[in-house]
């Protein structure tokens, strides 16, 4: 018995001694832990439960010219609420009228956020999800609440175009690809330096699974929001030119097209618009053509050959050409006009009728034993390399030099009336514009000033390309025939008594040498400036694909209506700042307006009115006034309204305005 109680008091001790020792390892390896790596737990812990989080910056806005909003960045707020931060008698006493004013804000039936926070705080959850998707106006009401130290709104910010989908290709976008990188098109993406701003940061707790909530009202970074980019894009410009080029690439069923249009002295560009044929039918900005496509401009070129013949004073304008039939044969090719006869024209005569075999023969006499003269004018006219512009991916001019892989015995005489040589719509405006300029080349802009607020931050002023591209009695002679293009050559049908125009028409075959020309088809353009006599504005028009059932495919009959609509529109429409007249002179087009808009201010403001023939801008600010919501598609005047007259406005009214 004795021996027993002895070797159980044994055992007894062993254990305790075995679990003393356990125990000091215990508490000697976490000592020895806090020593060696416990600033490492404890920062792994940290990481764990407590992150920095980036504040988005808002984007600057982008202007147009005239102050019209292109791209604007809105703020879009999701409302989280901490249950638990009001006392028990600040949560029961103000529940009620919580639940009711978000009722009004959200649309949620009072009852239901009533229950939703009531369960959230018997949870004790500190970040319950009350909405999403909130607009700024919301967001302003939902903070004057009461409750609001348990508050939440976390903002994400959206990019928005109000004037819809003007300009779309050259306004642009910026997008994250899935590999990270940043990539984007037009203003946005080369401007994004500015209209980015910088980020802030902000520290928040893990509160629960992928919830986390701010440690502290202020930020640890505030974040500083982009600056605004004044584009040169006038507004009523680009909406002629936009819907000109419409109706013609309509009326012509063609692929594509673009229209540009620039201020003559500064290189601004007033408006651009690219418009692809979709599968239905309709058309829509899909690649920013007049920027990146390259293609053969046919006779639009023939200026180059012109420019080149009187400054090398190799012949002058009244040298006569014998078209010979209108057909004449180089190597294997042929040299044909458009409409072949057999006359003898003098070489002003040959350019205004757009004569492939005169102008052929003119650079090709000229210029046969020595063509790399006739490049380095080329080079001279800035016709063999980009423009440099601000806008990511314009097209490369491909030229044929003398000595090059490229270059063979149909280079010289197939340059001459611009095929064998690609060159985008802008350079080929560049060039006109240089001419209709005294020629001063400018670099075409899209952007005129970068701002912050009122502040200037960066203006962009008129950039030089070449002082001059040629001779001044050069100028004074191809200005003179670029005039009488459009009063007696291929594009007299164009000329108007009350404005006067000057430029080139091209009518291009594309795809001639491929499956024996099968895939032949054409690109019909019109490029010049207005008015002839003191230019302000130069245009290029391009359509590729027209239809050819009638043979009216021709840059005349095609892109050159296109052109004259701009001009005559720009004359008749556009007011004139550059003098001012009496200001009491009554202006029966504004007091019309005026009159339209205070007689509707009249009628009884609990219906909708009749808005058609309203203008855009008086139509919004007179709905507004009356608590509607109201959309808008397009530019102009009200040509329907989604709410018939009469119809009952009440505070969630919401009118789509269609304009023209």
């Amino acid at each position: 018995m004795g021996v027993e109680v002895k070797n159980s008091a044994v055992r007894i001790f062993l254990v305790a001694f075995a679990m003393l020792i356990m125990a000091g390892a215990v508490i000697f390896n976490l000592t020895k832990i806090q020593w060696t790596q416990g600033e490492k737990y404890r920062k792994m812990a940290a990481k764990t439960t407590v992150k920095v989080f980036e504040i988005k910056a808002n984007k600057g806005n982008i202007y147009s010219a005239d102050g019209s909003l292109l791209a604007t960045t809105v703020p879009n707020y999701t409302f989280h609420f901490d249950a638990l931060a009001a006392s028990s008698q600040d949560f029961d006493k103000f529940i009620q009228r919580f639940s009711d004013s978000l009722q009004r804000i959200i649309g949620k039936p009072s009852a239901q956020f009533e229950q939703d926070l009531r369960r959230a705080r018997a949870q004790k959850n500190r970040y319950f999800l009350v909405a999403r998707n909130l607009n700024h106006k919301q967001y302003r009401r939902i903070i004057k609440l009461p409750l609001d130290n348990g508050f939440h709104l976390n903002p994400e910010n959206l990019r928005k175009r109000p004037m819809g989908r003007i300009a779309e290709r050259t306004i642009g976008y910026v997008r994250k690809k899935p590999d990270s990188t940043i990539d984007g098109k037009g203003i946005e993406f080369a401007f994004r330096r500015y209209l980015d701003g910088k980020d802030g940061k902000i520290l928040k707790q893990k509160i629960a699974q992928n919830q986390w909530k701010p440690i502290r009202d202020v930020n640890e970074v505030e974040p500083h929001d982009g600056y605004d980019v004044i584009s040169t894009i006038d507004v009523y410009i680009q909406d002629i030119a936009h819907h000109a080029l419409l109706k013609q690439l309509k009326a012509y069923e063609a692929d594509h097209g673009c229209v540009v249009v620039m201020e003559t002295k500064t290189g601004y560009v007033k408006a651009i618009a690219n418009l692809a044929k979709a599968s239905d039918g309709s058309y829509f900005e899909a690649n920013n053509y007049a920027i990146m496509e390259a293609h053969e401009p046919g006779s639009t070129y023939k200026l180059a050959d012109l420019m080149a013949l009187l400054e090398d004073q190799k012949v002058d304008t009244t040298a006569i050409f014998d078209t010979k039939g209108g057909k004449i044969k180089f190597g294997d090719g042929w040299v044909v006009d458009s409409h072949p006869k057999s006359e003898k024209l003098t070489l002003a005569r040959g350019f205004e009728n757009s004569s492939n075999t005169v102008m052929v023969q003119a650079v090709y006499n000229n210029y046969k034993s020595n063509p790399s003269a006739f490049v380095k004018h080329l080079q001279n006219f800035g016709l063999t390399k980009p423009l440099g512009i601000s806008i990511q991916g314009e097209g490369i001019p491909t030229v044929p030099t003398p000595g090059s892989k490229n270059w063979n015995n149909l280079s010289l005489p197939w340059m001459a009336f611009g095929y064998g040589v690609h060159i985008t719509p802008l350079q080929t405006l560049a060039f006109y514009n240089a001419v209709a300029n005294n020629g001063e080349m400018v670099k075409p802009q899209f952007v005129s000033e970068i701002k912050e607020y009122n502040k200037t931050i960066k203006r962009f002023p008129k950039h030089v390309i070449n002082p001059k591209i040629c001779s001044q009695t050069t100028l004074v002679k191809v200005k003179a025939i670029l005039k009488n293009v459009v009063k007696f050559g291929t594009a007299k049908d164009l000329f108007s008594k009350e404005f006067s125009m000057a430029g080139k028409t091209g009518t291009a075959q594309a795809n001639y040498v491929i499956n024996g020309g099968a895939n032949k088809y054409y690109i019909s353009s019109f490029v010049g400036y207005f008015p002839a006599e003191a230019p302000k504005y130069s245009c290029i028009v391009v359509v590729h694909k027209p239809k050819t059932s009638n043979n009216d495919y021709y840059g005349a009959d095609v892109a050159g209506p296109v052109f004259k609509r701009v001009a005559q529109k720009i004359f008749t429409d556009v007011p004139t700042t550059n003098e001012i007249g009496s200001i009491n002179k009554a202006i029966a087009k504004q007091d019309a307006l005026y009159n339209l808009y205070n007689k509707k201010l009249q009628d009884p403001k609990n219906i909708i009115p009749n808005l058609k023939g309203m203008a855009g801008m008086d139509a919004i600010a007179l709905l507004e006034n009356w608590g509607v919501k109201v959309k808008v598609n397009g530019i102009g005047k009200v040509s329907s309204q989604s709410l018939p007259a009469g119809t009952q406005i009440n505070k969630n009214t919401q009118v789509t305005l269609d304009l023209f």
